[in-house]
């Protein structure tokens, strides 16, 4: 259940962040990623899970997260 508060808490964090130092440009992403098609949001959405897999292992390999 910790681990899930970490997680939650610093995706709030970062999600905070983007909005309260460059809310123009959430904008212009938004509007940038409306220009691109379904499947190519999917395959952007697939790798961003992708790489935060890996980011996870490499935290977990490097005893980041502690033992618990």
């Amino acid at each position: 259940m910790a681990m899930i508060f970490l997680a939650l808490g610093l995706v709030l964090i970062v999600e905070g962040l983007v909005y309260a130092l460059a809310p123009h440009l959430v904008e212009d992403l938004l509007a940038a990623l409306r220009t691109l098609s379904i499947e190519t949001r999917r395959y952007v959405g697939l790798a961003a899970l992708v790489l935060g897999v890996i980011l996870l292992w490499c935290a977990f390999a490097l005893g980041a997260l502690g033992s618990g």
